[in-house]
């Protein structure tokens, strides 16, 4: 594993940050995840970044770095401000509502998981509609969940100066609306395998 890591030493003022990077399934690391490093180090959201490399600034978030020259224990310099202390106080409450949002995800995943076992048989028939009814409730709180999320989102009002705050709060509507999407999806596999069971039980009983 040691290869797919790599450290750079990135100066940013009179501080010098030393950040290692992991290469994720087997893909290098990108400048994407440099700047995400380094806002977790020094609190700089990415838009207010600029990073240089060799008297170069670099722009392309997709790129691998090696595709820059940059290798195991190069020297980087980043130039950038920290949000004011309002739009932190803003950026909080996003993390504190992406995090409930992570919690909520995870329990709609499990319900996922355990409907796929039981389409592919892992409870005894007669249990089943009783155990998909409980799934049911499950994605309808977790759906429930979701909405509230969304009206809290929705309710922040942020100024057009607050331009990573608006970002985050855009990429996180976009996030919860796909897991509403994930909801129905479920709640209509739930259903689905409902009538398939009550049609099997009607089948059985004539």
């Amino acid at each position: 594993m040691a290869e797919n890591t790599m450290t750079v030493t990135v100066a940013c003022g009179t501080t010098k940050h030393n950040i290692t990077l992991t290469a994720q399934d087997g893909h290098e690391a990108l400048l994407k995840d440099l700047c995400e490093a380094l806002t977790e180090a020094t609190g700089v959201p990415i838009p207010s970044q600029k990073v240089i490399f060799k008297g170069k600034s670099l722009k392309e978030m997709e790129e691998p770095l090696s595709s820059f020259g940059i290798k195991q224990g190069c020297k980087l310099m980043m130039i950038g401000k920290r949000n004011s202390p309002e739009e932190e106080v803003e950026l909080k409450k996003l993390k504190d509502i992406e995090k409930s949002v992570e919690q909520t995800a995870r329990k709609l995943e499990k319900v996922d998981g355990e409907l796929t076992g039981l389409k592919n048989g892992f409870l005894a028939k007669e249990l089943q509609a009783e155990a998909l009814n409980k799934l049911d409730h499950r994605v309808k709180v977790a759906a429930e969940q979701f909405m509230k999320i969304l009206e809290e989102i929705d309710g922040m009002n942020l100024p057009e100066s607050f331009s990573d705050c608006r970002m985050k709060k855009k990429g996180l509507e976009k996030t919860v609306q796909g897991f509403l999407a994930q909801c129905d999806k479920i709640e209509a596999g739930i259903s689905d395998h409902l009538a398939k069971i009550q049609t099997k039980n009607l089948a059985l009983a004539e």
